[in-house]
């Protein structure tokens, strides 16, 4: 099953994933109606750790200081329908106690998946990460209208417009340069926020943002052609701790 759902996370929607749903955003393939369209996602509507959240009543905690070391890895950008992706070469980690995971790719949601304390961003980055077992963890950084983004257009200026297109950057992503100076974080027990939706996902928020132009958030968004957020799930007995 890990290997399955790290297919899903790399982009490859493989298997009888692909055959059983064509999932998305509006309508009857909108995320109200995921765990109708295949037995494999019933966990999005049984599930009681789902991602997103609205980040709240945070619990302070000793959190152990996230190593990330992020090497220039971004080769490869992919428009898949439901999201713009780039795709990460081997080389890059981010470890937590102890534990080592690979940088996979990152993604990007408009408007922002997780909320903060009620709060809702204009767009917000995913870094999918894997360990040798295939248990994720994903890195979520929001972003703020500002300044514009060189790094960003980097991938933005190759950015597929057509669903199932893919590019070969000219210019080479660097992670490391989408993350907030301030690295302190928050952290929750979650899932993936598409199908099929699967528990276990240890998930990461920075508490510190990054920025692009308007017209930058405005470029993805229009090229989506609708928002690309799951709506915010349920707490259940969970806590964030900060």
């Amino acid at each position: 099953m890990k290997k399955q759902i790290l297919s899903v996370v790399l982009g490859s929607l493989v298997s009888s994933m692909a055959a059983a749903a064509q999932w998305g955003y509006e309508g009857a393939e909108g995320p109200s109606h995921w765990a109708e369209m295949s037995s494999e996602f019933d966990t999005c509507a049984t599930g009681k750790n789902q991602s997103p959240i609205n980040l709240t009543h945070m619990v302070k905690g000793d959190l152990p200081a996230l190593k990330i070391n992020y090497v220039k890895g971004g080769q490869q950008i992919v428009n898949n329908g439901h999201t713009v992706q780039v795709n990460y070469t081997p080389g890059s980690s981010l470890e937590v106690d102890g534990h080592k995971y690979e940088l996979k790719q990152f993604h990007f949601h408009t408007p922002s998946e997780n909320n903060i304390e009620g709060e809702s961003f204009p767009m917000e980055a995913h870094f999918v990460h894997a360990d040798k077992d295939g248990n994720l963890a994903v890195v979520a950084v929001m972003f703020k209208i500002g300044d514009f983004n060189p790094e960003l257009e980097k991938a933005w200026s190759q950015m597929p417009v057509i669903a199932g297109d893919q590019q070969q950057l000219k210019h080479v992503v660097s992670a490391a340069n989408l993350l907030p100076q301030d690295h302190n974080y928050m952290r929750f027990n979650g899932s993936l926020t598409t199908p099929p939706c699967t528990e276990g996902v240890s998930w990461f928020v920075m508490k510190g943002y990054d920025t692009a132009s308007k017209e930058q958030i405005e470029h993805f968004a229009h090229t989506m052609h609708h928002n690309n957020n799951r709506p915010l799930q349920a707490m259940n007995a969970r806590v964030v701790v900060q």
